[in-house]
């Protein structure tokens, strides 16, 4: 009896069908209840061959091997094309940016859900890639026939202070293709516009990418819209409270030792990478350490000295947003800084400009520029702006090794990729097997 009701036509549609319905009510677009149509017939009314690829009525009611294994690899694509899209995604930790908190080699599970998914603004593109065919360095792995604005479905909830986070790199709008892990404006900065763009042997051809093909990064959310952060002599303030301590934060610190080298045993019992150990002369090295480390190094007995390297305050970094000299803040020394809202509106003016120009003409698509010391917007002269969307402030644990806020500012909302969550497996790449499997790290939630 059990068997006959779900192999029933009518059963499989009902069932099929509601699935389908509470998915276009969640997605919110109604367009895609005739969706309901191709299901009724692919199980009811059998009109159209659908599965185009196998025979409609074989010899023996089975279809050949081939086609079988066709038929699971196109399912198998459709299933984690859906799943990836709207519920959760594999990521890989590329960079010490998160050290000691998330390692190099981490490989996590990243919620869509937790904030809710954004749908695509490219849809059309090839599965499991993200900007890049495989074994190339510069074909588009998606095509801009088909463009769409930017649109999040309904989650669990909001992104809070403290949350690891995923998102597309802000300033990844423009790439130089050979050079594709670093800023542009960065390398603008440094090189100069003309020889990025005239140099294409060294930097690669200069393209232009849509929000969702942008480079995936992962940090920590310092604040959130209407949040104060403030950070003074490497400690971070936010709302005028000191930011929460994390036992994986950790600063560079000048060590000097005796003259008598490390065991490298010893620095691996610490935690210290070997690409992160760098060596001035047989007295003086600088290593990334936590506050624990701090203190078991000073206990070894032929280091001299312990001391955290820090910027002063007033000290200008032109790499340190917003690149203007109106705000000589470093990477130990910056703000207070209001994270902008979406409705809200601030003042503008010729001086605080530099904080609010690439929300203006990049991540709110207006046209704007300065004529004889007045502000114009669309043609418009303005003293004020009125946001469009939320915006929030990333940084590392890694605080000396991180590119983040302090350098692109501030992050859009529909930037945001999901919440790191769950850590499924850890290799570290200094070891061999079967010591690089760090088992203490796998079927770990992430805080």
């Amino acid at each position: 009896m059990i068997k006959e009701i779900l192999t029933n036509r009518w059963f499989k549609f009902i069932t099929v069908g509601a699935i389908y319905t509470l998915w276009v009510i969640w997605l919110g677009n109604f367009w895609w209840l005739i969706g309901l149509a191709i299901i009724f017939d692919i199980y009811v009314t059998e009109k159209v061959h659908w599965a185009f690829w196998k025979k409609k009525n074989p010899p023996g009611g089975k279809q050949t091997k081939v086609v079988e294994w066709v038929d699971a690899i196109i399912f198998a694509v459709i299933a984690a094309t859906f799943i990836r899209m709207f519920f959760i995604e594999a990521y890989t930790i590329p960079t010490s940016s998160m050290e000691k908190s998330l390692l190099v080699g981490d490989y996590l599970f990243v919620s869509k859900v937790a904030y809710g998914p954004k749908t695509p603004n490219t849809p059309l593109s090839f599965p499991f890639v993200h900007n890049t065919m495989p074994l190339t360095r510069s074909t588009k792995s998606y095509v801009e026939w088909i463009k769409r604005p930017y649109r999040r479905m309904k989650g669990f909830g909001d992104i809070k202070n403290n949350d690891v986070v995923v998102f597309h790199f802000p300033e990844g709008d423009t790439v130089a293709l050979y050079m594709q892990n670093q800023s542009y404006y960065q390398l603008v900065r440094s090189y100069g516009r003309d020889r990025i763009w005239n140099e294409p042997r060294n930097f690669g051809e200069v393209v232009a990418r849509p929000v969702d093909k942008r480079e995936n990064y992962i940090k920590r959310c310092i604040g959130i819209p209407g949040d104060v952060i403030e950070m003074t002599q490497g400690q971070v303030k936010v709302n005028g409270k000191p930011q929460e301590h994390f036992d994986g934060m950790q600063h560079n610190y000048i060590v000097k030792t005796n003259g008598t080298s490390f065991n490298t045993k010893k620095l691996d019992q610490l935690h210290i990478a070997q690409d992160d150990r760098t060596v001035y002369s047989s007295e003086q090295y600088m290593f990334p350490l936590t506050e624990a480390s701090v203190g078991e190094l000073k206990e070894f007995a032929n280091v001299t000295s312990v001391e955290k390297l820090e910027e002063s305050p007033g000290e200008w970094d032109s790499n340190i947003f917003p690149h203007s000299k109106n705000f000589p803040w470093n990477v130990d020394n910056f703000g207070p800084l209001t994270i902008p809202a979406k409705g809200e509106t601030v003042e503008l003016t010729p001086d605080n400009l530099p904080l609010y120009e690439r929300i203006i003409k990049v991540y709110e698509n207006n046209q704007m520029e300065v004529k004889d010391g007045a502000i114009y917007i669309n043609g418009k002269k303005a003293t004020s702006y009125t946001f469009q969307l939320d915006y929030y402030w990333m940084m590392g644990d890694n605080r000396h090794n991180s590119a983040d806020s302090r350098y692109w500012g501030f992050v859009p909302a529909d930037h945001i990729v999901g919440k790191a969550s769950f850590i499924w497996l850890s290799l570290d790449k200094d070891k061999s097997l079967p010591g690089k499997i760090r088992l203490g790290r796998m079927f770990h939630f992430i805080k």
